[in-house]
């Protein structure tokens, strides 16, 4: 099992450090919860520093869980429970019909671990893969309070909001994708199959042939004779980065700096804030505490930089400050949004806010992404542009000075 290195406050509210081994980060801050300690912070001892290049050519072969797949399995869930099905006997049903064969895995495993006495929430948080820490942690709330069927259903709506969200991301982010694709493509074919038609015309002229004609000429020579190198340097810088990505750093940077993409970078930033709002709103209701909810949040954002930062103002809160002062210092917010926060927390009404700062948001990134297409339309004309002002230049002006030699 992997080791972890943990902060928690002890029921006297002394801190303690240390490490400990677990199954994941999640069972680790079950045991810490069920002895009466706040998990402050829970991160894996990574064994090796050096890259294994062995696994970087190590492809996995399980279908991957979606949203889709824990939006069903939820609202089965809420189904099941809310009809009065035993848990063992709803869960085990659920493997049978299970569409996703990692999710069924995981699931019979689950009801192994419920028939050895272990707790529902105990058995998801052993599959960290498949359950995010946020459903394990409302599913630990709907235990304690034997509202389990109310849980599922909160999740499922949750998660279905979510989803929405990624699809109005991705639909608006496609015909861009789908320009540049093009234009890459385009270069390729010029490089391989047009410039060498052109080529053996200058060569015949014997022509002093401009520089951007020269640089045109040795692009394609070089992608016609080591393209198979091209091709494995892609291939290799792929893996790298993947690999790179894998590691709790490479996480955290480039989850920092995808943050200051031109055009992109604050509706993704705006995303994970709605990510944030409906997470951490749903715990509240749920009747988790103040900093345990952000707690739980800080995980399951998706966004490892915006995570540290929920984080400082957990910390804020439980060095006595208040929500909206902790909040301003992190530096994530607009002042509209920390007025919205203020006035809840005055009134008493956090979740109710909570849920209207997420719908302010939803607004922003919906009226962005509506106009991100005609904003990202003139950068994708300068580049064209500029892509044909190269090739004409590379083409048409040994072309002009042969015809003056003809002349």
């Amino acid at each position: 099992m992997p080791f972890f290195r943990y902060k928690v406050r002890d029921a006297d509210g002394n801190l303690q450090e240390g490490q400990a081994e677990a199954l994941s980060a999640e069972a680790l801050a079950s045991q810490f919860q069920t002895g009466n300690a706040v998990p402050i912070s829970i991160s894996a001892i990574e064994e090796q520093q050096g890259i294994d290049f062995a696994r970087l050519f190590r492809f996995k072969t399980k279908s991957k869980v979606t949203l889709d797949d824990l939006i069903l399995f939820c609202r089965q869930m809420y189904t099941l429970n809310s009809s009065g099905v035993p848990l063992v006997q709803a869960i085990r049903g659920l493997v049978e019909t299970s569409r996703n064969p990692t999710l069924g895995e995981a699931l019979a495993e689950v009801v192994d671990d419920l028939e050895s006495g272990m707790e529902l929430s105990g058995g998801f948080s052993r599959h960290p893969q498949v359950f995010p820490p946020l459903l394990c942690r409302m599913t630990q709330v709907g235990e304690a309070t034997g509202k389990l069927d109310e849980v599922f259903l909160r999740l499922s709506v949750y998660l279905e909001q979510e989803k929405d969200t990624i699809n109005r991301i991705k639909s608006a982010l496609r015909y861009p994708s789908f320009v540049v694709i093009a234009i890459v493509v385009a270069v390729i074919f010029i490089s391989l199959f047009v410039i060498p038609a052109f080529e053996k015309v200058f060569a015949s002229a014997g022509a002093e042939l401009p520089l951007p004609t020269r640089i045109l000429m040795g692009v394609s020579s070089f992608m016609q004779n080591y393209w198979y190198v091209l091709i494995l340097l892609a291939i290799v810088l792929v893996l790298l980065i993947r690999r790179v990505l894998k590691t709790e750093r490479g996480r955290y940077i480039w989850d920092k700096y995808k943050l200051k993409i031109p055009l992109v970078g604050d509706i993704i930033l705006r995303s994970t804030l709605i990510r944030f709002s409906r997470g951490f709103n749903m715990s509240y209701v749920a009747g988790i505490p103040l900093s345990q909810a952000l707690g739980f949040t800080a995980r399951s954002v998706g966004n490892s930089y915006i995570g540290e930062k929920i984080e400082k103002i957990r910390n804020g809160i439980e060095r006595g400050d208040n929500l909206t002062r902790s909040a301003t210092q992190v530096g994530i917010f607009t002042p509209l949004v920390l007025q919205m926060l203020a006035v809840g927390e005055e009134s008493g009404s956090i979740d109710t806010m909570l849920g209207d700062v997420a719908e302010f948001y939803e607004r922003e990134v919906d009226y962005d992404l509506k106009n991100l297409s005609s904003a990202i339309e003139p950068v994708l004309i300068v580049i064209i542009g500029g892509m044909v002002l190269v090739l004409a230049l590379g083409v048409f002006l040994p072309m002009w000075n042969l015809a003056s030699i003809a002349r």
